[in-house]
């Protein structure tokens, strides 16, 4: 198996963590590797629906990037990937705290592929789980995507 180069994990990470939508969502892909994940965000007071707990959608946001960065660690260099589909059950309620999402490879294939992520609060306690399909794209290319350092080391 090709090594994820440490140099475009970085450049990753960077392109990542400042893209609008993980901007507005306060969240971030703290770790990346081939096969797994993980994504965070603290639930500020931006993130409760009228109950005053955290909105599924920040849970669906956090399933779909740690499982989505899964599986871009096992991607050859100069494919993109895009969510198809994405099942979330919510499983407790969230009213504060750090979430944690650990995103898994299932399987990856040559135009879709499978990958799961659960999340956790601070305490360690499952509060959500989902499954994903993605489509793998050649022609799909990340913004700045002709800068980066290459992909793998091998």
């Amino acid at each position: 198996m090709k090594r994820l180069n440490p140099d475009h994990v970085i450049f990753i990470y960077k392109a990542i963590n400042s893209a609008p939508y993980f901007g507005l969502l306060s969240m971030k892909v703290a770790d990346l590797r081939q096969g797994t994940a993980r994504a965070e965000v603290v639930i500020e007071k931006k993130h409760l629906q009228p109950y005053g707990f955290a909105h599924g959608g920040a849970c669906a946001s956090l399933v779909d990037a740690a499982s989505f960065w899964a599986v871009y660690g096992q991607m050859d260099e100069g494919l993109g990937l895009t969510t198809v589909d994405l099942k979330v059950n919510y499983l407790a309620p969230v009213p504060k705290g750090l979430l944690v999402a650990r995103g898994r490879s299932l399987r990856v294939g040559r135009s879709l592929c499978l990958c799961e992520a659960s999340v956790e609060n601070e305490k360690g306690d499952l509060v959500a789980h989902g499954t994903s399909t993605l489509m793998v794209q050649e022609k799909l290319a990340m913004r700045g995507a002709a800068h980066a350092p290459p992909k793998f080391l091998d």
